[in-house]
């Protein structure tokens, strides 16, 4: 006889509203002469989510063209630390979507008003590329002031320690999120033996008294939603993400 205590039914939703969201990543620079990109998984993971949902994606870059996965999150780099990230192994391989890694397009040519939502990836590049990047701030806030989700993840919510509405608000002043933790940050510096970067989000983010900045323990999958405000501590919260992101744009 079945014993219907033991047996687990789990349904899940096949289809969502129509929608198309930006996945925005870094372009690549240089940090302490190498040569950095975006996190794999925190692009990939979440394309796959919304592309799995039924919406349609587009990948843009602060300048345009050609983007690189970082070095250790690249699954096809004998010396990276993911080589079981089969979802960024299809992406770059697929007849289509790979071919965005040479030619993404830039934030100049989007129009707000063709999306639904924006996800920003981190990794090594964006602590650099995207401090000063006046305009890559501005569209963030107008994707978030036009009512639209918002999406970071890891070290793209630096963009948070930054970006100001038009009212001259830091867009992060009365919100709680999360991002790229110091217990994380010493873990890559030790990784490397010496101090990767110049400041932490961490820190930064404690230093404002009108915003909210929580982590779970390092490398602990951690998301936040604050109204429109989603963010993701690391690589494996991007799953989280982009699941906040599909129950927000199906409310």
């Amino acid at each position: 006889m079945n014993n219907q205590n033991n047996v687990i039914k789990r349904y899940g939703k096949h289809s969502y509203p129509k929608k198309k969201i930006l996945c925005l990543v870094s372009n690549v620079a240089s940090l302490h002469g190498m040569e950095v990109g975006f996190f794999a998984e925190e692009m990939t993971r979440p394309f796959y989510d919304f592309i799995n949902a039924g919406y349609d994606v587009d990948v843009a870059s602060p300048d345009g063209g050609e983007v690189k996965f970082d070095g250790h999150s690249n699954p096809e780099n004998p010396e990276g630390t993911y080589p079981n990230d089969l979802v960024s192994i299809g992406f770059v391989h697929h007849k289509e979507f790979g071919k965005w890694m040479r030619n993404t397009k830039a934030i100049s040519e989007i129009n707000i008003n063709d999306y639904d939502a924006v996800c920003v990836a981190g990794g090594g590049a964006p602590l650099l590329t995207f401090k000063d990047n006046l305009k890559l701030h501005k569209l963030i806030a107008d994707f978030y002031e036009n009512g639209k989700i918002t999406c970071l993840i890891c070290h793209g919510t630096s963009l948070l320690l930054w970006t100001r509405l038009s009212d001259g608000i830091l867009l992060a002043d009365g919100k709680t999120w999360t991002g790229f933790a110091d217990s994380e940050g010493d873990m890559i510096n030790q990784m490397f033996g010496m101090k990767v970067n110049d400041y932490t989000i961490e820190t930064e983010a404690r230093k404002n008294q009108n915003t909210t900045f929580e982590v779970a323990g390092a490398l602990e999958p951690f998301a936040v939603r604050d109204g429109r405000l989603i963010t993701a501590q690391q690589q494996h919260s991007s799953y989280l993400a982009s699941q906040l992101v599909i129950e927000a744009l199906s409310e």
